[in-house]
Parts: C-alpha cells; sequence; structure tokens
C-alpha cells in the first residue's frame, strides 16, 4: 500500500469513528464574542481566561514594540535574536514568580521538551500523572529517560514510583490544572512526596495562571508552596497572559544550563520582541488589574451553580475548565454543532486527547463573559442535551 492509500485508509476509520479533526476560521473576535463564518457566536472555547489578549493595555505595549524593534526577532537568542524586551520579561517574571531567573522560550510545547529533553537522561527517572498534557509526556520520552506514570491523582501511586525508582536524578511532573478535566493537582501533598524521596518537582501550570490563587498568581500560590518546594515552574504565555510562547522559571544554574545547552532553545529563532513587550504588560495587568481575576471567579462560581442547578454533567471543576461530559464521539460532534448553530461555540474533545468513551464539551469560561452569557449557556445545554439523548453515551 502506497504511502497516500494509507493516508486515505486513516481517513476514513477516523471518519467512521467521529474522529476527524478540521480547524474552523474565526474571522474576528470582540470580547466574548466571535465571527465565524459570518455568524457571530458566544465564544466558550478560548483559553483567554483574562481578556489579556485582547486587552488595551497589551495591544498598545506590542504595536509599541513592533514599531521599535520589527516584527520577527530574525535569528535565534544566542545569534542575534535577544532583544531587551525578551530581557526584561523574563526579569518581570522572576520577580513576580519569586525565582532566581527565567527563560523565555517560543511554546509551552518547546518549554516543556527543553526542559525534561536536557535535565533527563537515560539513567534517569521521570514520574507523572497519566492526564499530563502531551508535551511533558513527550518531552520525558525524547530524553530516553524511564517514564512512570501514575494513576490520575493517585498520590499514593505516585509516591511509590518515586521512592522505588533506583537512580539520583528523578522527577515528578505534574500539570498544575489538567487541561480536559480542569481539576487542579494536589501540589502540596506533591511536594512532601518529592521532598522526603529526593526528587525534583516540576509544575507545568498553563491552566492555574490566572486563575488561581488569591492573586491569580497560579498553582504555587494557592498551595502556598515555595520556590524551593517546586523547583522548576513552567507558565505557557497562551491562556491566562494572552499572548504567545512560555516562560521557564527556576534556579539561576538551571536557567544558564538551559540556555546553553537545550537543543529547543539553542536551535529555534527567538520569540518576536514585540510579542515579549506584550507579555511584560501582561504581567503588570495581572498583578495590578485584579477585578480581571475577580470576575473570571465570580464567573465560575455562577456557572457552576447554574450548572448543578439544571442537572449538568459537568465534572467537578473550580477553574475556568468547565468540562460538560457526552459520552460518545459522535454525541460530541452533534452537540458542538448544535449549539453553534444557537449561537454558542463549544469545542468537542475526543480520542486521543481524552480517552475512548469521554467525550465531552470543553467549556471554558473568562473574564469577558457575563451572567446573561452563562444562564443563555446553560439554559440552551440544558435543551441541547434532552435533544441528544438518542445517541450511545
Amino acid at each position: 500500500m502506497s504511502l497516500l492509500d494509507a493516508l486515505l485508509a486513516n481517513a476514513a476509520q477516523r471518519e467512521a469513528q467521529f474522529l476527524r479533526r478540521f480547524r474552523r476560521v474565526h474571522q474576528q473576535r470582540d470580547g466574548a464574542w466571535a465571527m465565524l463564518n459570518k455568524q457571530r457566536v458566544l465564544n466558550f472555547s478560548s483559553n483567554d481566561y483574562l481578556g489579556f489578549a485582547q486587552h488595551p493595555d497589551m495591544i498598545n505595549a506590542f504595536k509599541k514594540a513592533a514599531d521599535q524593534y520589527g516584527v520577527g526577532s530574525a535569528g535565534s537568542a544566542l545569534v542575534s535574536g535577544y532583544f531587551s524586551p525578551h530581557r526584561m520579561l523574563e526579569e518581570k517574571a522572576a520577580e513576580l514568580f519569586g525565582y532566581e531567573a527565567c527563560l523565555y522560550v517560543g511554546s509551552g510545547y518547546l518549554a516543556n521538551i527543553g526542559v525534561l529533553q536536557t535535565l533527563l537522561d537515560a539513567q534517569s527517572v521521570c514520574v507523572q500523572d497519566k492526564l499530563n498534557h502531551a508535551c511533558l509526556i513527550d518531552g520525558a520520552r525524547f530524553s530516553g529517560c524511564i517514564v512512570k506514570r501514575y494513576a490520575h491523582q493517585d498520590l499514593a501511586h505516585a509516591e511509590k514510583l518515586c521512592t522505588d525508582a533506583q537512580c539520583e536524578n528523578i522527577f515528578l511532573v505534574s500539570d498544575g490544572v489538567f487541561s480536559m478535566d480542569g481539576d487542579a493537582a494536589d501540589l502540596s501533598a506533591l511536594a512532601r512526596i518529592a521532598t522526603s524521596s529526593n526528587t525534583t518537582l516540576m509544575i507545568d501550570d498553563a491552566h492555574g495562571i490566572g486563575v488561581l490563587g488569591a492573586k491569580g498568581l497560579g498553582s504555587v500560590q494557592a498551595s502556598q508552596l515555595s520556590t524551593e518546594q517546586v523547583p522548576i515552574l513552567i507558565i505557557p504565555a497562551g491562556k491566562a497572559l494572552g499572548g504567545q510562547g512560555a516562560l521557564i522559571l527556576s534556579k539561576q544554574i538551571i536557567i544558564q544550563h538551559l540556555i546553553e545547552t537545550a537543543r529547543p532553545y539553542l536551535f529555534s529563532t527567538a520569540p518576536a520582541p514585540a510579542m515579549a513587550a506584550a507579555l511584560s504588560q501582561a504581567l503588570h495587568c495581572l498583578q495590578f488589574q485584579t477585578e480581571h481575576h475577580a470576575r473570571l471567579l465570580e464567573n465560575i462560581q455562577h456557572f457552576t451553580k447554574l450548572a448543578n442547578a439544571a442537572s449538568l454533567p459537568v465534572l467537578p471543576s473550580q477553574s475556568a475548565i468547565q468540562p460538560l461530559m457526552v459520552g460518545s464521539n459522535e454525541r460530541a460532534l452533534w452537540l458542538a454543532e448544535h449549539m453553534l448553530q444557537k449561537g454558542f461555540w463549544l469545542s468537542a474533545i475526543r480520542p486521543p486527547t481524552v480517552p475512548a468513551g469521554k467525550a465531552r464539551l470543553r467549556i471554558t469560561l473568562t473574564a469577558l463573559h457575563d451572567r446573561a452569557d452563562l444562564t443563555a449557556l446553560v439554559n440552551v445545554l440544558h435543551d441541547a442535551l434532552q435533544q441528544s439523548n438518542d445517541f450511545t453515551h
């Protein structure tokens, strides 16, 4: 069978299993509203939890830096692509989150690949939650280390794997908030396990930053842990910070080692300096414009109350991610399309992103929504679920 024939057969198989994926063209956005194929819909699919991607201060910072530095960085950071805004962002992030140093890279995926591939080797062990994001799992696998995965949130299992590891370099790695279930890891327990087993704890807080913590500084703040207890923190910038790239926060010696040896950093063109300037502004807004975080928390609490009253099958979550469990792939696709026709943009999540039989609509709440948006969403969802009862659950 030729390559093209094999790909066509593979596509046909995905079609039969309701696993095909297509991109929707996002033509315009205005707050919580999006324009899709000339239809104005409420966007409940965005990870822009605080609305910073459209914040005028961030837009102005981006424009001003683009006028001064141009568009692309035109080089890797160690050649010619490291600009003043990059340094300013790294210094501001390290200060805000309390770490010795920070490294700004092109994406969360690159950050996790770079850290794990660089700091682990064939003699290392990496212990991970089974529901960790793909880039955490890939990074460990790319390093050639021994990868051990514990059942989701099973702390006893995690502790056993760390304790049983027969090597000097052990990493315990977890998401702060899990991207498809919306639940938060027990960082305090993970920190205790790491300390008792002489293990390095690494947290990816993509969905915790801007959401958790008294001031929205994420999972580490919410758990009241120190930087010593969480020595490596990854903050992807494409969610609540409203931009692109990722921040790696750690001790100076670790950051310098990554600068000199991490292949994804060495051999990638540096992110645009204008984006770095915009993210510095995002950190300023996170620190001093606390009303965005407060509004998001209000929306999460209000949606949870409405969803419970309507008996919606939503997983328990105190984060901006509210998964509506629907079961079959076919039902998830039907519901997503039905909701779109009704003016609500929700993402249908299916395998391999989630286990088979656990397809869902991934509802994401933001500070841009208001109570009327949430009430309308719950009412239409309730009716849609009743109409979809003929599908396999």
